[in-house]
């Protein structure tokens, strides 16, 4: 069952995921992502302390951790932190009034739903 995580994005991450060029993420290794797992970034402008209410749909394609390591995960990525590989799905537009309170947590983490 994969799980549908909403995620804070900063815009200069944000925008080449949203443009095709960016096929990649590094996140903290807290939300048990697999692959088939949805984010849902929204764009988070940190120097203005907002949403821009620009939001995609990304799907997980692989996951790299020291749980599902590459050759060399144990020396060069930290314990914590996982790199997933995302292929974008669907551009949405999210007016910022439309973002749930409290939604997502100010360390750039939020909620998740099964499907």
């Amino acid at each position: 069952m994969s799980a549908i995580h909403h995620l804070k994005s900063w815009p200069q991450f944000f925008h080449p995921i949203r443009h095709g060029s960016r096929t990649h993420e590094l996140r903290r290794n807290d939300r048990d992502f697999a692959v088939g797992d949805l984010l849902v970034l929204h764009e988070y402008d940190h120097q203005a302390q907002r949403y821009t209410g620009a939001a995609c749909q990304v799907e997980v394609s692989s996951i790299t951790s020291l749980k599902q390591p590459c050759a060399v995960s144990e020396d060069a990525l930290h314990p914590d932190f996982c790199i997933l590989s995302i292929r974008l799905s669907q551009v949405l537009r999210t007016p910022p009034a439309k973002i749930p309170s409290g939604a997502i947590e100010e360390d750039g983490h939020s909620y998740k739903t099964r499907n």
